[in-house]
């Protein structure tokens, strides 16, 4: 598996992230389920994972952690990622009224903490601030993340769903470097191709990595879009004897700014083979045709 190094940080991810924001989903969530998935992943080569304090109603990231603590040994053999500063409506906070953020130092020292609990690990190898924040004070939150840092708690800090204002300023309130951005990409959302984004996150140093690479299984759907495209993804698939999903996967890996897909699927059969999608071989030409295949319109 192909590895990519974070910038001004010793620090690397597998080209594929395995995203467990599903865990909790599975009519199976005993432990013996979600170790075999884990094994599934590591067996591919896939050791990073990527978490957030909300997923599975605030669950998953305890489900993993159970899974972690019956073996000492398997922590070290991944990375782990994780999000903090959506506060969900949900009935484990009855208290709340509304949806919100809050990227205030209290509570995303809160959120490390609890965190790191559930996980049953003494760090995390990445902390991302998960949505922008319009309260923002950003040299509060640049420098609870340089002292989460500094402390080893988190070794390293990225975003996700920021556009480039928005992480540059929290970027000039920290010493230490952001180092991913995470967005939705996928052959039918290509905004971050669009808008400047994946541009920004080249030129800034950030490695992209990419929610929801199946377009939220909306790829296997009755869209107009994917019923456009998925016949180009079979058929490339056949020539190459593989599955509809890697190449869709590949289609991202293909693009010069190293994206890695976060990948989230319950069912073992599916995380097994994960890796082929890395020897899929996609030409320009084939690009560009499920480009335009996706969105529906020739390029100007």
């Amino acid at each position: 598996m192909q590895r990519i190094s974070l910038t001004e940080s010793n620090l690397s991810l597998s080209r594929l992230i395995y995203g467990v924001w599903r865990l909790s989903d599975d009519p199976d969530s005993s432990i013996k389920q979600v170790r075999a998935k884990i094994d599934a992943a590591l067996a591919e080569g896939i050791t990073t994972f990527d978490h957030a304090d909300i997923y599975g109603n605030y669950d998953c990231e305890q489900l993993f952690g159970q899974a972690l603590a019956l073996d000492s040994g398997l922590r070290a053999k991944m990375e782990l990622i994780s999000k903090c500063d959506i506060c969900l409506n949900t009935d484990k906070f009855p208290d709340r009224r509304v949806k919100y953020y809050d990227t205030s130092a209290a509570y995303i020292n809160a959120s490390v903490e609890l965190s790191l609990q559930k996980l049953h690990t003494d760090y995390l190898d990445c902390l991302l601030i998960h949505r922008p924040d319009p309260l923002m004070n950003a040299a509060e939150t640049g420098a609870a993340l340089d002292a989460l840092i500094d402390s080893g708690k988190i070794r390293s800090a990225g975003v996700s769903n920021f556009h480039a204002p928005e992480w540059r300023l929290l970027q000039s309130h920290m010493r230490h470097r952001l180092v991913v951005n995470q967005v939705e990409m996928s052959v039918l959302c290509q905004d971050a191709f669009l808008n400047g984004d994946l541009s920004n996150i080249q030129t800034d140093g950030l490695v992209p990595l990419a929610w929801s690479p199946l377009a939220g299984g909306r790829l296997f759907g009755t869209e107009a879009a994917a019923q456009r495209v998925r016949p180009l993804l079979a058929k490339l698939a056949a020539e190459q004897n593989t599955r509809v999903d890697l190449v869709a996967f590949a289609w991202l890996l293909k693009h010069p700014a190293h994206i890695l897909p976060v990948v989230g699927t319950n069912q073992v059969t599916r995380i097994q083979g994960l890796a082929e999608a890395l020897a899929i071989e996609i030409d320009r030409e084939t690009w560009f045709e499920i480009w335009i295949a996706a969105s529906g319109n020739e390029l100007p």
